[in-house]
């Protein structure tokens, strides 16, 4: 039986678990630790090792995405095939989460 991943905490339990995690490394090495996508345009995005003081732990600049969404084919979750190894830009990019910064719309005004 295939299993489902609809919920987020379904999407949770895979992601938190010892395969997902061990399979993730395997993706990140295969890959070289740099960004797939980064690559098909002549770019090179790689693994830093920044902390963030914030979170208390390493910076993530690198993910392990599916190609086809686990949700659409949980056949597929743990098929090394089916990963790529993207920046935090490029992922975000593929999701349709582009964030858009806030401009100072009186930047340019004279100021007296």
């Amino acid at each position: 039986m295939i299993p489902v991943y609809k919920t987020p905490e379904q999407k949770r339990k895979f992601y938190d678990g010892k395969e997902w995690k061990q399979l993730r490394e395997e993706a990140k090495d295969r890959d070289n630790h740099e960004c797939q996508e980064c690559k098909r345009n002549a770019s090179v995005g790689i693994d830093t090792n920044e902390y963030s003081e914030k979170a208390g732990r390493k910076k993530i600049a690198l993910v392990v995405d599916h190609i086809k969404e686990l949700e659409d084919h949980p056949e597929l979750a743990l098929e090394i095939d089916n990963l790529e190894t993207l920046c935090v830009r490029c992922h975000n990019v593929k999701h349709g989460r582009v964030f858009v910064p806030n401009v100072n719309k009186w930047a340019a005004d004279e100021r007296w």
